[in-house]
């Protein structure tokens, strides 16, 4: 199902709300590496938003992970504070790690090792 204007509207003023949030609160930079907001998905009833985090170069992402979730209250009272003008409600926060980089650097080890032919092939 695709995503309706308002959807996509609140998702972006949510993503732009939370960055702000993450600095004020120092979660940009976390055991060793940095954190960010890749992506913001909201339910049609605006009352669920899934927050996709990535992390770069982090050397345990679970414990990161469980800082944020210990943060959660924290950061969802913030960002009542920045949005309760314009949203009626204050959607449930859900944190999920978001992958995708870790895939982009396993096709680009992947695609060096094609474009290579010296390099010892696994039996």
């Amino acid at each position: 199902m695709e995503e309706g204007k308002r959807q996509k509207q609140v998702a972006s003023l949510l993503q732009e709300e939370l960055n702000d949030i993450f600095r004020r609160l120092n979660l940009t930079m976390l055991d060793g590496g940095m954190v960010s907001i890749s992506s913001v998905k909201i339910t049609p009833d605006l009352l669920e938003a899934r927050i996709y985090i990535s992390l770069f170069q982090v050397k345990n992402q679970e414990t990161v992970m469980k800082k944020i979730d210990s943060k959660a209250w924290e950061i969802k009272k913030h960002l009542a504070e920045k949005v309760k003008h314009q949203l009626r409600r204050i959607p449930i926060l859900q944190f999920y790690l978001d992958d995708t980089l870790d895939h982009v650097f396993k096709m680009e080890e992947l695609f060096k090792q094609i474009n290579n032919p010296q390099a010892p092939k696994g039996e």
